[in-house]
């Protein structure tokens, strides 16, 4: 039972990507994609409990032990942040499909299908994977999808940014691969169970050398800064469902390699002080590039840059109230982020402008809308009661405890960057919310005007705009609203769930800290 729950994330989307190939009628293609994607939902809450109840779940594909085959692994963390993950793409899929993104524009759902499955199955390898070639394999699986996605109903400015983000993309995969086989030859290994205690007996030099080369090598995939440039410039491009989804997993992908590498293969005791810098530069820099936006796309953007920060800063402290903090703010950020990209795409589809200067002079989205977008605003700025304030006072607990001025500088940075984040957010709600009460089809084209490059005085994402309405609506917008509505909910069910769900993550946070269990669910208790 347990293998086969490990195999599932990975195995059912890429048959389910391999079906979608076939020719099908665009129902059961949109079927075959929903009951996926459920399946493997279903399969990340499975792992969760078994591995909350029994500890770390193994598979020795093929029935090679490690380090000789292929091992995937499902402890707290890694089943957790699947789940979630599992959860969002659901939910963003169901969107994409009331959108018809990619379906009607390429009339050919086998291009969008195949393609956003196969992402999936990265995200689920990246987070199940027991050792550092398949996490590479994992990056390439979800960067060769994410490629097509990002150029889907491909413009130049939009084949621009997926060569700006694939070139990017390849240089860290040279660099991560440079740093698999530089780890290899001093250890002998790249199974994660065992890199820790090899490592620990190489000199103190070559060891903090492999630690840096894998915080920059990770930190290009993460977004943090000054690695971050690629992403502003990537993400708004894309149609409005695949900006959710990659800015929603992708990053988060990072932050967990960099929860996972950096506390099983090089344990510190006490703060790292070059990550808190990395985390402070990261939440400060990404939330001024924020406010200087007027694209609603590429504010969303910068400032998911900017609360990276806010995940580094929990595994700066490199204790267990720190970790906890980290593992609660990257639940809650995946959801929160897709939700606002979600409403972000409802909103420029009904404005028909992603230029916030602009989007005053149009008609309202609507009052369900501005619901839509205050909720996870308000919970992204840290407002309580929502689940980014619990996430949030989790950090500020944690630094407060640590007590050291690395810890105090980094509670003022995400203070600040908090209340930088509620102007920004206000910045957004004022211009997209407070447009004329008209609700027309012939406003909304009144002043829509295309071919405007995008960061140009009329920001446009042709994806988001609507292509023909029906009775005043745009086409598909029940379905889209009722994903981004599920996402909104989501936050709201995480902040109502707090308390067990920071119990599970400071479960989660002891195991990334005492990783002995993970080392025998891999190698066995003879092995360790």
């Amino acid at each position: 039972m347990t293998t086969a729950l490990l195999s599932l994330p990975v195995l059912l989307p890429a048959l389910g990507a391999g079906l979608s190939l076939l020719g099908m009628r665009r129902t059961l293609t949109r079927a075959l994609s929903t009951g996926v994607l459920a399946g493997v939902v279903a399969c990340g809450a499975a792992l969760l409990v078994l591995a909350d109840r029994d500890g770390p779940q193994a598979l020795h594909a093929g029935g090679w032990p490690a380090p000789l085959g292929i091992t995937l692994v499902a402890d707290r963390l890694s089943a957790l942040l699947l789940t979630v993950s599992a959860l969002v793409a659901l939910a963003v899929l169901v969107f994409a499909i009331g959108q018809g993104t990619a379906e009607e524009r390429h009339r050919s759902p086998a291009v969008f299908h195949p393609a956003y499955l196969v992402l999936v199955m990265g995200v689920g390898l990246a987070f199940l994977a027991g050792d550092l070639f398949n996490l590479f394999v994992a990056f390439e699986v979800m960067l060769a999808a994410s490629y097509v996605l990002i150029t889907l109903n491909a413009d130049e400015n939009r084949i621009r940014a997926g060569m700006t983000y694939t070139i990017v993309s390849l240089t860290s995969s040279l660099l991560f691969v440079s740093l698999i086989a530089l780890v290899y030859a001093a250890t002998g290994t790249v199974t994660l169970a065992q890199l820790g205690p090899r490592l620990a007996e190489l000199p103190d030099g070559l060891r903090s050398a492999f630690a840096l080369l894998l915080l920059a090598v990770i930190g290009i995939k993460a977004a943090i800064v000054p690695f971050h440039f690629w992403l502003p410039d990537s993400y708004p491009t894309a149609p409005a469902p695949i900006t959710a989804v990659l800015a929603a997993l992708l990053t988060k992908v990072g932050v967990y390699v960099l929860l996972r590498t950096q506390t099983l293969l090089f344990p510190r005791s006490g703060v790292w002080t070059l990550l808190a810098c990395v985390a402070i530069i990261t939440m400060i820099v990404g939330i001024l590039g924020a406010i200087a936006q007027d694209d609603i796309n590429r504010l969303l953007s910068f400032t998911l840059v900017s609360h990276i920060g806010f995940m580094l800063f929990g595994l700066a402290l490199f204790d267990t109230a720190g970790l906890t903090g980290t593992i609660l703010y990257v639940v809650h950020h995946i959801v929160v982020q897709a939700a606002l990209f979600l409403v972000a795409g409802l909103v420029v589809g009904r404005t028909g402008t992603a230029a916030l200067h602009r989007m005053a002079e149009r008609p309202s989205p609507g009052p369900l809308v501005v619901v839509l977008f205050a909720l996870p605003a308000l919970s992204l700025s840290g407002i309580p009661p929502f689940s980014g304030f619990v996430a949030k006072l989790a950090l500020l607990r944690a630094g407060a405890a640590e007590g050291s001025p690395a810890a105090w500088a980094l509670a003022a940075a995400a203070l600040l960057t908090s209340l930088l984040t509620l102007y920004a957010m206000t910045r957004v709600a004022t211009s997209a919310f407070t447009g004329r009460q008209t609700d027309g089809p012939a406003d909304r084209r009144a002043d829509h005007r295309p071919g405007r490059r995008a960061g140009h005085e009329e920001a446009q994402e042709p994806s988001s705009a609507p292509p023909d309405t029906r009775h005043g609506r745009p086409r598909g917008s029940r379905s889209m609203l009722a994903a981004a509505a599920g996402m909104t909910a989501t936050g709201v069910v995480i902040a109502l769930c707090a308390g067990p769900l920071a119990r599970v993550g400071e479960r989660a946070a002891g195991d990334l800290l005492r990783p002995d269990a993970y080392r025998s669910a891999v190698l066995g208790k003879e092995d360790r």
